[in-house]
Order: C-alpha cells, then sequence, then structure tokens
C-alpha cells in the first residue's frame, strides 16, 4: 500500500510526460463542479495537481450540493455569456441542448489525434456524442447500482454472511433493527430515491426489464408483475430507514456507515470515497454487493464540457485540461480518491481497492453492462420519473399497482 501511494504522489510529475506539447504555462482554467464531500474533494486535488503539473492553472468553482444544483447554475453562465472554462455534466443527455444551440466546443479534432475510440468502450464512447460530434471527456466509470454495508454494524447485529437474496437481506435488517441499530441509511431525496429504486430494479428484475423500462420506454414492462414486485421489494424498505432521512445528504448518509451507526446504503461508488477517506479498507471494514440478484454493472460516469471561447489562451486551457483527463496517469490518481474505476480500457487497475476489482470483473463480461437510466432516457422524462418514485417513497397507502399506472402515464406523455 505504502509503496502505491508513493505511486499516486508521483503520478501527478509522470502526466507532464503523458501529455504531449504540455508548454502551457500560463493557462488557467476556471474548473465548474459539484464535488464537494471530503472524498470528492480528495478526487479533485488530483485532477488539479495533474493539470497544474502539466503547465496549466487550475481555478477551482465548487458548488456545495448535488449536479441538480450545480448545473442549473452552470448552463445558466453558458447562456448568460459567462462561461466557465469547462463544467461538469454526468454522462448522457445533459450536455445536449448545449451543444444543440452551439454553445459548446466539439472535441473531434482532440479525440481522433488521441485515439479516444480506442481507449473507450462503444458506450462511453457513443455517450460523449451528440449528433456524431464529440462534445466530452470522460473522467470515470461509476457503479451505480452497489449496495454498502458495514461490517462492523452487520458484527454487532450478528448478520455473519453476506445476504445474496432479498430475503436474506430482509433477515439482516430485523436482525439490525432489533440490535437497536438503523438498517438502511437512506438520503430521502428524489436523485437517490430514484438510484436505490434503480438498484432494485436491476438486480431482482433484471438486465432486459430494466432496458425495456428505460430505453424502451415499454408500458407493458411497467405493467408486468415483475416491475410491480420490484416496487413492493423497494416500499419494504421503508420501514427499515431512519426519521431523519428526509432530505438527507447522500454523503451523509454515507458517513452513518463510517460512524457504524447504519447497516447499509444503496449508492454509486462514489460513496466509497467517502470510505476510502476515512480511512476504511474495503471488504475489511465495509462490504460492497452488485445485488442483491442479477450481478450487472450500471455504468454511469462524470464528464467535463467546455463552452465556446474567444480567447486563445483559453482555449488552449480547454484543450491541455481534456488531455489531462483523458491521459492515464490522471484517470488513474483521480478514481482511487473517487471511488470509480477509470473510464480508460488501457490503465493498469491493479492496485484499486477490493470492491473497484469486483466491479472490474464484471464488466470483463459485456453481457453484464448496462447503461445508466440518465444515459437511456432523456432528462425531462428522467425528472418526472424521480419525482413520481420519491411521491411513491413518502405516500404508503400508494399500491404498485397505481406507482405502475403513474409511471406509464409519464412514459406515455412523454412520447
Amino acid at each position: 500500500m505504502r509503496n502505491f501511494l508513493m505511486a499516486l504522489i508521483g503520478a501527478t510529475a509522470l502526466i507532464t510526460v503523458g501529455v504531449a506539447g504540455a508548454q502551457a504555462e500560463g493557462k488557467k482554467a476556471e474548473v465548474l463542479h459539484w464535488w464537494t464531500s471530503g472524498g470528492e474533494s480528495a478526487a479533485v486535488r488530483e485532477l488539479a495537481n495533474a493539470f497544474n503539473a502539466a503547465g496549466g492553472e487550475w481555478v477551482d468553482t465548487a458548488i456545495a450540493g448535488s449536479g441538480s444544483t450545480a448545473r442549473p447554475i452552470g448552463i445558466n453562465r453558458i447562456v448568460g455569456g459567462n462561461p466557465p472554462t469547462a463544467m461538469q455534466f454526468n454522462t448522457g443527455t445533459q450536455m445536449n441542448d448545449l451543444a444543440e444551440q452551439g454553445l459548446l466546443r466539439t472535441l473531434d479534432d482532440l479525440a481522433q489525434k488521441q485515439d479516444w475510440k480506442t481507449a473507450l468502450t462503444p458506450a462511453f464512447y457513443n455517450a460523449i456524442q451528440y449528433k456524431g460530434h464529440i462534445y466530452g471527456a470522460p473522467i470515470n466509470d461509476h457503479g451505480q447500482n452497489w449496495l454498502f454495508y458495514s461490517k462492523t454494524v452487520f458484527q454487532k447485529a450478528g448478520v455473519t454472511d453476506e445476504p445474496k437474496t432479498w430475503d436474506e437481506m430482509f433477515v439482516a435488517l430485523d436482525k439490525i433493527k432489533a440490535a437497536g441499530l438503523i438498517p438502511v441509511a437512506v438520503g430521502g431525496q428524489p436523485w437517490q430515491l430514484q438510484l436505490m429504486f434503480n438498484s432494485i430494479l436491476l438486480g431482482d428484475g433484471g438486465k432486459e426489464l430494466f432496458s425495456k423500462v428505460y430505453k424502451d420506454l415499454d408500458p407493458d414492462a411497467v405493467k408486468s408483475d415483475k416491475f410491480k414486485h420490484v416496487a413492493e421489494v423497494f416500499a419494504k424498505l421503508r420501514k427499515y430507514q431512519d426519521e431523519g432521512s428526509p432530505n438527507r445528504d447522500w454523503n451523509v448518509a454515507t458517513g452513518m456507515l463510517v460512524d457504524g451507526k447504519a447497516g447499509i446504503q444503496f449508492m454509486g461508488d462514489w460513496a466509497k470515497g467517502e470510505f476510502i477517506h476515512a480511512g476504511l479498507v474495503a471488504d475489511k471494514d465495509f462490504g460492497c454487493i452488485l445485488g442483491p440478484g442479477e450481478s450487472n454493472f450500471m455504468m454511469g460516469g462524470d464528464i467535463f464540457v467546455f463552452p465556446v471561447l474567444k480567447d486563445a489562451n483559453a482555449v488552449e486551457a480547454q484543450t491541455l485540461l481534456a488531455t489531462v483527463i483523458m491521459s492515464k496517469e490522471g484517470q488513474l490518481a483521480f478514481n482511487s480518491k473517487k471511488g470509480s474505476v477509470p473510464v480508460r480500457l488501457d490503465v493498469d487497475t491493479s492496485k484499486l481497492d477490493a470492491c473497484a476489482q469486483k466491479g472490474l470483473n464484471v464488466l470483463k463480461d459485456p453481457s453484464r453492462q448496462i447503461l445508466a437510466a440518465d444515459v437511456l432516457t432523456s432528462q425531462d422524462v428522467l425528472q418526472s420519473l424521480s419525482d413520481l418514485v420519491a411521491q411513491y417513497w413518502t405516500t404508503p397507502a400508494m399500491t404498485s399497482d397505481q406507482f405502475a399506472d403513474a409511471w406509464v402515464k409519464v412514459v406515455e406523455q412523454a412520447k
């Protein structure tokens, strides 16, 4: 581990070698993002250090909260004529409106020069494009369907084995509740609740159902008994949350596992960055499951887009930043702290933690990969469904049939 940490410390120096023509002194880049938790901040520092080592000057504009808070601020700045040099988005359709309006710089030449097509999976290469042009530089591959658990809490509650089915999971949650601890750390915000629902949909409902629901927007799939069963499993988890869950931030919920107060959390692997930041070790202090149910990897991630700028130095800073983001060294240093895995296929990931290795093993099999909902579905539809999932969670009187009917109504209105 000491050798690995020393290698990471030296990674920023290697960036200078890995970035061609990095004679970029004074290339200032204001970077707008929403990475403000402990683990996220540590990862951002790796990226900023790499950019600075390559000759740039990172100017940090971090907006506390989630992407739903930061994105409108950044978009308003771009539309209003005061754009940052670069801005974080999630992989998928979030950038499309800006690209349609001609407000984002295309990265076609840079991607071709650096052969991004070979470095990325076809799914990610397509996800950074809009109408045949590349607009995003991807930094990571986030698994969105992880279930993390506190080994300390499991031990206190007498849970000896990692649950492999939902029946086993509910037995474990009952034991945690009986021990006077919080079974499920819930962040009661719509996007977090939808992430939890999607994790159950993929694990318990399966990859085919997930694809029909989000990619095909198939009403018959939503009306199926299998979808309604997923909804019932999701609803059953209500009784295992605590009173403080409404509007709780995700990293606060993760902190409940870190502090040994709660048993499990459904969250993307960015939560792992918080465990790492707290000094906890995967498979020793906390565990991770892609499930229960089908063990697939729900692929999402973060990209940076680059607004159209007139200043030549700022444009050069954009080019340098995109190059650093896509460098092997930059990807490894960033993802080692973020909890995600590099989006490049040619990065040496052998020293990443045990949970990352589980995810990477699944990613070796294309049949076990599936794109996240925010890549498969338009943002308007996704927002409406997110609000519906939150409504279902907070309305115990709503049946799974009523929930499915409301889902179908959202989908049909979108068509």
